[in-house]
């Protein structure tokens, strides 16, 4: 699998690039900064985008998903979190950011399959950071926006937050395999396992 990484922003946030065997095509996950510096990154290694995926509605995940995805690039984010893209301040993370016109947005719930000429990601509704915060689960490793990272977890303090779903959530993360790959939202890398044994948050659950 085609697997790569652009993080040079203000917020080290994490934009996942990933791509099946034997196919040019890449899925693009939470596009939030310089948009020309993925396409380049992209073009760098003879891939075409496909699509655009988000964990989550917060601006440092979606900024530049209208530019990214143009005029002909669907857009996928979670039911609960779509007014993130025409009225953030109606939605109610609690700050002033300006809305993101994506042109094609496809709403996503949990259990959802999306397919990318035979790469499958599955949707795993996991509220609490947002309403609509999901993980993103395929081949082997997960996506976890910004649920889990490694040694800490997500903030639910936020106005539109949930303390209670994000435990119900943290929860969910557990049953996954130890074996699992996790490439979360902001920082580096990490397994089930590893979050597992040493993340204070989750200890003892």
């Amino acid at each position: 699998m085609y697997l790569d990484v652009f993080s040079d922003n203000s917020f080290e946030t994490n934009c996942w690039l990933l791509g099946a065997d034997g196919t040019d095509e890449v899925v693009v996950v939470d596009p939030g900064f310089s948009p020309e510096r993925v396409r380049a990154m992209l073009d760098a290694e003879d891939r075409r985008p496909v699509a655009a995926l988000a964990t989550h509605g917060h601006f440092d995940h979606i900024g530049s998903a209208a530019v990214f995805c143009g005029d002909d690039l669907p857009f996928y984010i979670h039911e609960a979190d779509v007014a993130a893209l025409t009225d953030p301040q109606g939605w109610g993370a609690g700050w002033q950011t300006p809305p993101v016109p994506v042109k094609d947005v496809r709403t996503v719930v949990d259990g959802d399959v999306l397919t990318f000429a035979g790469f499958s990601i599955e949707v795993v509704h996991t509220p609490g950071h947002t309403p609509g915060s999901v993980c993103l689960s395929t081949d082997g490793l997960v996506l976890s926006g910004d649920l889990v990272f490694a040694g800490a977890i997500g903030r639910s303090d936020f106005p539109n937050s949930s303390p209670t779903e994000m435990e119900r959530s943290l929860d969910r993360f557990l049953e996954l395999p130890d074996p699992i790959d996790v490439l979360p939202g902001h920082g580096p890398r990490t397994t089930v396992g590893r979050e597992r044994e040493r993340n204070p948050f989750l200890q003892g659950r």
